[in-house]
């Protein structure tokens, strides 16, 4: 997988000597494995002036970086939609892909702390919002037909379970260490699993989707969506009786007793032992 960097670059709530909004570039090293050190990460932060706001300027930065860190990364993941563009031409230029993608925890964990603790130390600290360029509202879309699975279930796994899950067999994954959630052991984490004998082509259809979160959509036709890139979605099933309603609505109460935390999995049959696909996931609200 090589490693993977997860970038901000945006305003931050600090004035300049011209009052105007200080602009910062931040970028962790990404947790792609549920044994990673979170307390272990290489991470860089450079403050730029409003003028300097241009993928030419972010070019010299991320150069910066990869000069101070101990490996280059092999791709750069970025969630803020408004500046995709930028990040994407500076990162281009580089030779590094760059992805949209809300599974930046690492970042957003850092993005929290800076903005509880680092922030309002500063003399030019404000405390008014700043503008933000939201990504639209997603519209799901339907899964391709060869790729709908024939069964799932909801289900959940005690958090300890997740300690061996660099030992499961799978053929594509992702996963972070739960102690960036905070949650226990004894959490049951909540998950959906779905069973297909094209279990192998859809884990890798999804492996490149940048998958962030399922939820449930509550409507007049409830449905199991997953949240996936920085703005897009697919239905991955309709709920259409009240006892799916009723096991939807246990898994959204189990995701908030699990500080979000909940997975995907899927395999050919129940009877076989390796995934096809295994990502744990945490809905975030993003920074």
């Amino acid at each position: 997988m090589g490693t993977i960097w997860e970038l901000d670059f945006y305003s931050r709530p600090i004035l300049d000597e011209r009052n105007k909004r200080r602009w910062e570039v931040l970028i962790s090293e990404g947790l792609q494995r549920v044994d990673a050190d979170p307390e272990n990460l290489f991470r860089f932060s450079q403050f730029l002036a409003n003028t300097d706001v241009n993928s030419l300027k972010l070019k010299e930065v991320i150069e910066t970086a990869i000069a101070q860190a101990p490996e280059p990364p092999s791709r750069v993941r970025f969630f803020r939609f408004s500046m995709q563009t930028m990040i994407t031409r500076a990162c281009e230029d580089l030779g590094l892909a760059a992805t949209p993608s809300r599974r930046t925890l690492a970042l957003q964990d850092w993005i929290d702390y800076r903005q509880r603790e680092v922030y309002p130390q500063d003399p030019g600290y404000t405390d008014k919002p700043a503008p933000t360029v939201g990504a639209p509202p997603p519209s799901p879309r339907r899964l391709p037909d060869a790729l709908v699975g024939q069964r799932w279930a909801f289900v959940t796994l005690p958090a300890r379970d997740f300690a061996d899950m660099p030992d499961w067999p799978m053929d594509f994954g992702e996963g972070f260490p739960l102690s960036l959630a905070g949650i226990g052991d004894d959490t049951p984490i909540p998950g959906i699993i779905i069973f297909s004998p094209r279990a192998v082509a859809m884990a890798g259809w999804m492996s490149g989707l940048e998958l962030s979160e399922l939820r449930v959509e509550t409507s007049k036709s409830p449905r199991l969506i997953l949240e996936t890139g920085a703005a897009d979605s697919w239905i991955l099933s309709p709920l259409g009786d009240s006892t799916l309603q009723t096991e939807a609505k246990n898994f959204e109460a189990a995701k908030v007793a699990a500080n979000q935390v909940h997975f995907l999995a899927l395999q050919e049959n129940p009877a076989t032992e390796a995934f096809a696909g295994f990502w744990l996931m945490q809905g975030r609200q993003l920074g």
